[in-house]
């Protein structure tokens, strides 16, 4: 994966392992931490991977094999960790994470599948692109049918991603929410355009954790029934991964 001009190039080290195509990156430390129990259950096995960490799940006809990597909080390590599982093999990617709401007709337990993004972070600027990255339209769609089916709100549009969680404003938060910005994160603008570059295919579900939309801050994530939710999506989204592995093998 050399790119002409820069000094330093993701790649493969000595007893670094190749992945399959498809994985997951979840973003946040508590996922992750049960990410790795679901993969030490099923047999997989974990590797060092910068601050995170990362589970080789070996197929189990019918389901095949995949990857699960994280924790990734920032769009700076979200976007270091994408680029070394590129590297390794990556091509099929879904981030599992948490936003904000900035609209009305998201609740936190309710999910946004993130369709492009405004950016207030700076990763993604250095990946320049002649279109507006998205994320891949066939698998945002599917997941949708999928966790629709499961009885789950779930919503496509876009995001606002930034750096700064203590610096959104109750001005910034009403502007974009009234530009049609539907929640609020620190890694998925800078994560879509590292993949639009690396041409890989990459798909995000975020599960609403807090509403601000109203100018107030409302911390739903705290609750025992977000964090039991959190922890069954995970794993129906890694049966998921699991059988689009073996669909596509």
């Amino acid at each position: 994966m050399n790119d002409t001009g820069m000094i330093i190039n993701p790649g493969r080290d000595k007893g670094e392992p190749g992945l399959p195509a498809a994985g997951m990156l979840l973003v946040n430390p508590a996922e992750a931490e049960d990410g790795l129990r679901l993969a030490k259950s099923r047999n997989g096995r974990q590797y060092f991977l910068y601050n995170s960490r990362l589970a080789l799940i070996p197929a189990a006809p019918p389901a095949g094999s995949f990857f699960m990597a994280g924790p990734a909080v920032g769009a700076p390590m979200a976007v270091l960790t994408l680029e070394k599982l590129i590297a390794l093999g990556a091509r099929r990617v879904i981030v599992y994470g948490w936003c904000g709401s900035l609209s009305e007709t998201l609740r936190t337990g309710d999910f946004l599948l993130p369709t492009w993004a405004v950016s207030s972070e700076g990763t993604s600027a250095h990946y320049p692109l002649a279109s507006r990255p998205e994320s891949h339209e066939p698998m945002r769609q599917l997941l949708a049918e999928v966790l629709t089916a499961q009885g789950l709100t779930v919503r496509s549009g876009p995001v606002w991603t930034t750096d700064a969680p203590y610096r959104e404003s109750i001005a910034q938060v009403g502007q974009l929410g009234g530009q049609g910005i539907l929640g609020v994160d620190m890694e998925y603008g800078a994560l879509v355009a590292a993949a639009a570059f690396r041409k890989i295919e990459l798909t995000a579900v975020l599960l609403v954790s807090d509403e601000l939309q109203s100018g107030k801050w409302n911390p739903g994530f705290r609750t025992k029934d977000f964090k039991k939710k959190s922890r069954a999506i995970l794993h129906f989204l890694a049966d998921f991964c699991s059988g689009l592995a073996a669909a596509n093998s």
